[in-house]
This record gives structure tokens, sequence and C-alpha cells, in this order.
């Protein structure tokens, strides 16, 4: 028996990372999970591996018509959702004076226009079951976690357009919460910290993937990876498991009073990612 049971949720970004980490724990914990990454082949071995019931959707999430996709994959498998993860993301780092449109707009597609897209999406398969719900005197949680960064709320240098994105996913995530309180959907955003996946992994020519035929690189400097670590009073990163326990509080019924928050996951460190 686990916490879970019975829950169908969607996790986006699942293949790798924090990301599977969550996707498994959910899985470990009795939900049905929906895996997603821009890599089909991916997504399809994560889902072989976490065993459990799963379902993959593959996918770009800026494409505009993908979350409907996405949505109607779980819904198809399982008639219903009751907890969303908006974890898909990754960086493009540059200084602002010479970062470009495009850039910059490649960090808010992803980091908050498509989980904007993904929960409206969902609306009525989270809103329509609540309110009959409602009329029926009984109380069911169903969850939103939108995963943010400290990036996001403090500022990094280098990462304007990210922070931006990872900034207006709390900007979101609050007006979620007050507008769907009233449906018992809990809506809370998590802001990791240094958190060791391939987004703070060595820059080197080895860490990269393609969006739209582009190879993008991804990774911090070594000599930021160290600085980072020293301002940690844990004393080192974080494990993609540890990230993920945070977000499972947040999809559990233990959180069913957690509204409107945003929980940092950073072994106590209250600074941006490396400055």
């Amino acid at each position: 028996m686990g916490v879970l049971d019975d829950k169908v949720a969607i996790v986006t970004g699942s293949a790798r990372g924090i990301g599977r980490a969550t996707a498994e724990i959910l899985i470990e914990q009795g939900a049905k999970v929906l895996i997603n990454d821009l890599d089909g082949d991916v997504a399809e071995q994560t889902a072989s591996e976490l065993g459990g019931e799963t379902v993959v959707f593959a996918g770009d999430l800026t494409d505009p018509a993908a979350p409907a996709k996405l949505v109607k994959t779980a819904i198809d498998a399982w008639g219903k959702i009751d907890i969303i993860v908006n974890n898909a993301g990754y960086t493009l780092d540059a200084p602002v004076h010479k970062m470009s449109d495009d850039w910059f707009q490649r960090m808010l597609d992803i980091h908050v226009v498509a989980p904007f897209r993904i929960v409206r999406e969902a609306a009525p398969y989270l809103r329509e079951p609540a309110k009959a719900e409602k009329e029926e005197g009984v109380e069911v949680f169903r969850k939103i976690v939108n995963v943010s960064s400290i990036s996001g709320t403090m500022g990094n240098a280098g990462q304007a357009n990210y922070a931006a994105g990872k900034a207006a996913v709390v900007g979101l995530t609050k007006t979620l919460a007050k507008e769907w309180g009233q449906f018992k959907i809990n809506c809370n955003a998590v802001a990791f910290g240094y958190i060791e996946t391939r987004l703070t992994a060595s820059k080197d020519e080895a860490n990269t993937m393609e969006i739209d035929g582009e190879k993008v690189q991804l990774g911090i400097p070594d000599q930021m990876r160290g600085m980072a670590s020293m301002l940690i009073p844990i004393g080192r990163p974080g494990t993609p498991e540890e990230a993920a326990g945070g977000v499972f509080f947040l999809c559990s019924p233990w959180s069913n009073y957690v509204h409107g928050q945003t929980l940092n996951i950073t072994g106590g460190q209250f600074t941006g990612m490396t400055t």
C-alpha cells in the first residue's frame, strides 16, 4: 500500500535527473505516472526501468499543440488526473548584454509558458470533479507542483532568461493557488538550489542536448561548481532523490494544508546558484 494508490500523475521532463527521481518515488507510493521527455527512446527506457503503471508522451512541450496531447495521453490511459509536476526545463546561459531575444524567449517558453498551457489544458479534469465532490460534501485534494529555482527567487549572474522564467513560475503558482484553492487543488512550487544533474554538471563537450536540431551546451564551469559547494551550509550539492523528496511531500496527503508556497530545497543555500 502506498499513500498515492490509484492517483494519476503527470511528471514532465521525467526521463532523467530530478524528474525521473520524482516519477520513481510517486510510482513507489502507488501512483500511475505519465513519463515525458523530448527523447522518446529515453522516455520509454525510463518507463520500463521504473516499472509500475506508466504511459509515455514524447514531445517538445513548447509546441503549442503539445500540452493538449500530453493531457490527452493521461486521460486516455486512466481517465483522470490527480497530480501535475511541471519539471521540464534546461538552461541557456549568457550575460544580459550578450543574450539574444531567441535565448530569452526560449527560457520563458519552457519554464513558464509550457506549465501555464499544461495546467490550463488540465483544468477541466481537475476542477469539474472537484465541483461534484463539493456538492457531495467530500474533500478530495489534487496537486500541482511547479519547479522553480533559487536563480528565480534570488537571481543569478548569467541567467537573466532562466531566472526570469523561474521567477514567473512563482507568480503563476501563487495565482493558481488563489483561483483553485476552492477546488482543493493544492498549488505549490519548489525552488531548487544546487542539485547534481546535467544542468549543474561540468560544462564540457559531452554535456549537451539537442533542441530543435540545435546542440545546446549544459552545465556550469568547474570553478563555479567548487564555489557553489562552499555556499551550501549542508556542505554538498543535493541528489536528485533528495530534490524529489520535497516534490513528493507536496504531492502527498501531508501537504493538504500547504498552499501557494515555494519550498526551498537548497541545503540551506539562500543565494543564487553560483553567486
